[in-house]
């Protein structure tokens, strides 16, 4: 299953790269009116009284972002039940390397923003790790890279995952609306009786979701948060079936291949014209691109190489230092969470365009110094293997 989930995750990063690459160009040539215009079309859709009118900007980011998010859930209750989190043993390592990758970046982009309260309110966009993208890296370098170093990626990232979910939850939320919170929590309560009802049927489950996912849209609380609270609920097992792993079989592909790279096209069409040098050295780009640089590097790194040498945990099988270093580099790639986050912490267009900047500066370097870093420490390749290959 774990092959079978980095191998998929691997081919959507690469595919991400290409939607964000595509995105930039679009955004900076004849069509960049036609890219605008299409993310501002208005999209409207209800039953009844019950009408959500918004810009696809925000269906893309509110409302296919929450099937991202349930997925995210899916992949982390399964982490946590039966996977790399499951134990002590298999999970230290990469929760003291997570909440380091998650602290320091905050610390470096605070200290550059401290004196703008504005800016600052961005703190969490470089604590954030695209685990597709980083896949997308690593699968350029084929079978050399060791599976434990894969794996260690990826229980990085899902813990990350996990406080990302909960910053957004704690600090991205203005106001409330009780009424309609309270109607969530009620859809989320019968989701909870399914389960305990060991209810193995997928159809109850998604039809109780999405209403959570309109109640908690009008609530003030970001719906993505919906679908995470949703995925909490599927049952591991239930009447003989696995109703967790075939729902998040079954949204992989979707997720993957569709849903991410359409958020990263929307999201990553920076505007290049009119910017200069002095606009990247700005606070809240070069905080973003510091936070993910160095603040990662050294918070996952440095966190788990202490870690390891005071006996706290142990080195992951068949790694070294030397591959665990590039894999920190990695985990610097922000992208997806990073520019959502973004979008979540500003309202105007010039300080996401900032945002923008940073992510993609600081995670195209992280990408290329990852790449190399790694492919360095690496095994070359025997002869038999690149004639077999």
């Amino acid at each position: 299953m774990l092959r079978d989930f980095l191998a998929k995750e691997s081919a959507a990063g690469i595919i991400l790269m290409i939607a964000a690459a595509l995105a930039v160009i679009v955004a900076n040539s004849p069509l960049a009116e036609l890219y605008r215009a299409w993310l501002a079309v208005p999209v409207v859709a209800g039953v009844g009284g019950a009408v959500i009118d918004k810009p696809l900007i925000l269906w893309i980011n509110d409302g296919l972002m929450a099937v991202f998010f349930f997925l995210v859930g899916l992949e982390v209750k399964r982490e946590i039940m039966t996977g790399q989190l499951s134990s002590w043993r298999q999970a230290s390592l990469p929760l003291i390397m997570a909440v380091g990758g998650m602290a320091l970046p905050a610390m470096i982009f605070a200290a550059l923003n401290w004196g703008d309260p504005a800016t600052l309110r961005g703190w969490a966009i470089p604590a954030a790790t695209d685990i597709a993208f980083a896949l997308g890296v690593l699968a350029l370098l084929g079978s050399r890279v060791p599976v434990a170093l894969k794996a260690t990626l990826l229980a990085v990232a899902v813990i990350d995952d996990i406080g990302a979910i909960t910053v957004i939850a704690l600090f991205y939320t203005e106001s409330v609306a009780v009424d309609m919170l309270l109607g969530g929590a009620i859809a989320l309560g019968l989701m909870i009786l399914l389960n305990r009802l060991k209810v193995a049927d997928s159809w109850p489950y998604v039809l109780l979701a999405v209403i959570m996912w309109v109640f908690v849209l009008k609530s003030g609380v970001h719906a993505t948060l919906a679908g995470v609270a949703a995925a909490m609920t599927i049952p591991l097992t239930a009447r003989g079936q696995q109703p967790l792993e075939r729902m998040e079989h079954a949204l992989h592909y979707y997720v993957a291949f569709l849903i991410i790279p359409i958020f990263g096209f929307a999201n990553a069409g920076v505007d290049f014209s009119g910017v200069a040098l002095s606009d990247l050295i700005a606070p809240l780009p070069l905080g973003i691109a510091l936070g993910l640089l160095v603040g990662k590097q050294i918070g996952i790194f440095g966190f788990g190489w202490v870690a390891i040498k005071a006996g706290v945990t142990e080195m992951p099988e068949g790694v070294n230092w030397r591959q665990l270093h590039a894999m920190s580099l990695l985990a610097a790639i922000g992208f997806t969470m990073s520019l959502f986050i973004g979008n979540l912490a500003f309202a105007d267009p010039a300080l996401i365009n900032q945002v923008k900047l940073g992510v993609i500066s600081g995670s195209v370097i992280a990408a290329l110094a990852g790449y190399f870093l790694l492919k360095s420490a690496l095994p070359a390749r025997s002869v038999e293997t690149s004639i077999n290959a």
